[in-house]
């Protein structure tokens, strides 16, 4: 008992603690970083780190000395590098979706998926070229600040006369926000990725583009070939079938709130419950 009690002191709570928020922020990097660039990178520098120690164990100076400075200067060379990824991740913060309650029954996002379906399937036997980029997490405000406003319920037909050739608006992407059409003709940032094919034209290097600077998903449809192409997260899914895109655009846009349930989550819809009893009460 008394080593038990020489444990439970508050210097080592406070430890404890410690160590279990750095374990969480790491969980979170990790979770953030998951399927960008910047998983290259973090390997590269626990490559480093893990140089760095077994230098400084075996008393090779002149190599510790170099690891010193790459990891002293590669700071300035990762802010410069990965700007669009560091972005990203401080919106992350900024939205606060380590506290997201919400709930949410997915009719909604059902009924986008059906009309994006129908307009998809449309466009694609007649080989109508399209580009439509829904808005994730990461706003994409920059971009549709370029495209012409519409604010108008998703709807299949609207979609399809958008991208009908030689109209005002078929040239440049739909962005859908918040469930609505907020804007078509709107300019993306293409790629400059040397992995894309070269058959593929402008539409796929502007979805391929956004994927690289937000975590939109964007849907691309080529007019040479009628092929239906999604990007996500830097990553360009070529060739999909109806049932393909389907089931990728349910897992990403469709909420399993049972899976991405976590501590504080828990504790926020705790507090709010007690708050929403206490003014019942009143």
């Amino acid at each position: 008992m008394q080593f038990i009690s020489s444990l439970l002191t508050w210097q080592n709570l406070i430890h404890l603690i410690d160590i279990l928020v750095i374990w969480f922020l790491i969980y979170e990097l990790l979770v953030l970083i998951r399927g960008t660039r910047a998983v290259q990178l973090f390997r590269g520098i626990m490559i480093i780190i893990l140089v760095k120690v077994i230098s400084w164990y075996a008393g090779l100076s002149t190599v510790s000395w170099v690891m010193d400075q790459i990891l002293n200067w590669g700071v300035i060379a990762i802010v410069i590098i990965f700007q669009p990824e560091i972005r990203r991740g401080l919106e992350h913060l900024g939205r606060g979706s380590f506290l997201n309650h919400n709930q949410s029954t997915n009719e909604t996002e059902e009924e986008m998926i059906k009309q994006l379906d129908q307009a998809i399937q449309y466009m694609s036997k007649r080989r109508i070229g399209a580009l439509i980029s829904i808005q994730m997490k990461t706003g994409l405000e920059e971009y549709i600040e370029t495209g012409i406003p519409l604010d108008a319920d998703i709807s299949g037909a609207l979609l399809i006369n958008t991208f009908i050739p030689n109209t005002p608006l078929h040239d440049g992407a739909v962005i859908i926000k918040n469930n609505r059409i907020a804007v078509a003709a709107a300019y993306l940032p293409l790629s400059d990725s040397k992995l894309i094919p070269k058959e593929l034209g402008t539409r796929h290097r502007a979805a391929v583009g956004i994927s690289e600077v937000t975590d939109a998903l964007t849907i691309v449809i080529s007019e040479e070939t009628g092929e239906v192409s999604i990007t996500k997260d830097n990553e360009l899914i070529r060739n999909m079938s109806q049932n393909d895109y389907l089931k990728f655009m349910r897992s990403q846009l469709c909420t399993h709130e049972p899976a991405h349930d976590n501590l504080l989550t828990r504790l926020y819809s705790l507090f709010e419950r007690q708050g929403g009893g206490q003014h019942g009460q009143k």
